[in-house]
């Protein structure tokens, strides 16, 4: 059973991003300023003639007429393209769903009570399961780009307070409870593998491990999204230290 859109997606050409929040789109023979879902880096990526699928928003108070959700990397003539989803904010939604319909049951249990944005310690965790706390990222900066044409290379640090404050709260205030640290990649990825250990990351490492020792588990999804919806390709437990 998978997740399917209200509407079916339309396919653009992404001409560029000129800021964090807009894409300019060629859509329909027009080009559209579209709304961006994902504010911070993309994979490492000039998004210049980027192929992507569109959600078209409804409701007055929408500044875009449209959102971009997936990209792909793939020639934009191409035919069947493979699309990576960039909406961070909707992957939740698409695990409430596959939670809600039973299909996570070796992470979540067989339950199907699935509240949202739970508050646990000074952190609002994305959703309780029964008696499990699942905090879902959606990484972005790891994407498959290295070797594309528009490939261009990063070395700005990238921050990892916001997930290491998780980290913490899960595992110091779980008591009689369960949590997992759900990575939730938008296209087939391959098992998450921790980088080496340098200056930059070894709080992350730290915060990490420290969480796993307390009892917090680390899991995989990949989700596959298409023009009518997205479906589950496959889920895992990582074992990462």
């Amino acid at each position: 059973m998978q997740y399917k859109f209200n509407s079916p997606l339309t396919e653009g050409l992404i001409l560029s991003r000129p800021n964090r929040f807009i894409m300019l789109v060629k859509v329909n023979g027009s080009v559209e300023k579209c709304h961006c879902p994902a504010t911070g880096r993309i994979g490492n990526i000039h998004f210049e003639n980027i192929p992507c699928l569109l959600s078209e928003g409804k409701g007055k108070e929408r500044k875009t007429k449209y959102t971009v959700e997936a990209i792909s990397l793939d020639l934009p003539e191409k035919k069947n393209k493979k699309w990576i989803g960039i909406n961070q904010t909707a992957a939740n939604r698409y695990i409430e769903f596959f939670l809600k319909t039973g299909q996570l049951p070796e992470m979540a249990g067989k339950t199907r009570e699935v509240k949202r944005e739970v508050k646990l310690g000074k952190s609002r965790i994305d959703f309780l399961v029964g008696n499990k706390y699942i905090e879902v990222k959606t990484p972005l900066t790891t994407l498959p780009t290295k070797g594309h044409i528009k490939y261009k290379e990063h070395s700005k640090f990238d921050s990892f307070d916001r997930l290491i404050k998780h980290f913490r709260e899960l595992s110091k205030n779980l008591k009689n409870s369960k949590a997992v640290l759900l990575m939730c990649y938008l296209y087939d990825a391959p098992a998450f593998q921790p980088p080496a250990t340098d200056k930059y990351n070894k709080r992350i490492k730290d915060a990490a491990k420290s969480a796993a020792m307390n009892g917090v588990e680390n899991w995989q999804i990949n989700l596959e999204i298409g023009r009518q919806g997205v479906r589950l390709v496959k889920y895992f437990k990582l074992s990462i230290f």
